[in-house]
């Protein structure tokens, strides 16, 4: 088991930045795919992006060269850092954790891109 919390969300005017961080109750060292989703209103859950345990990272076609998943072992904390954000990037942005093939999910932080 794990327990994520995320931070860093909030408001952003279009073009801004936002460095999400994810941190684990428990070392990630040992755990495989990391990943951060997101889900606007009226919209289904999306992933955004992955990272596992080798740093091998996959996005989604609309934040690639935009964002940029990150994991610290020795901080038992996972980041996305985003970069040129568009207001279609508004969605509350939740990580995840993958152990045993069961999706462990924190509570989620609200990123607001509007002018």
């Amino acid at each position: 088991q794990v327990q994520l919390v995320e931070s860093g969300g909030g408001l952003v005017q279009p073009g801004g930045s936002l460095r999400l961080s994810c941190a684990a109750s428990r070392n990630i060292f040992s755990i495989y795919l990391m990943g951060w989703y997101r889900q606007a209103p009226g919209k289904q859950r999306e992933v955004v992006a992955s990272i596992t345990t080798g740093d091998r990272t996959n996005y989604a076609d609309s934040v690639k060269g935009r964002f940029t998943i990150s994991r610290d072992n020795a901080k038992n904390t996972v980041y996305l850092q985003m970069n040129s954000l568009k207001p279609e990037d508004t969605a509350v942005y939740y990580c995840s954790g993958t152990i045993d093939g069961y999706i462990y999910w924190g509570q989620g932080t609200q990123v607001t891109v509007t002018s």
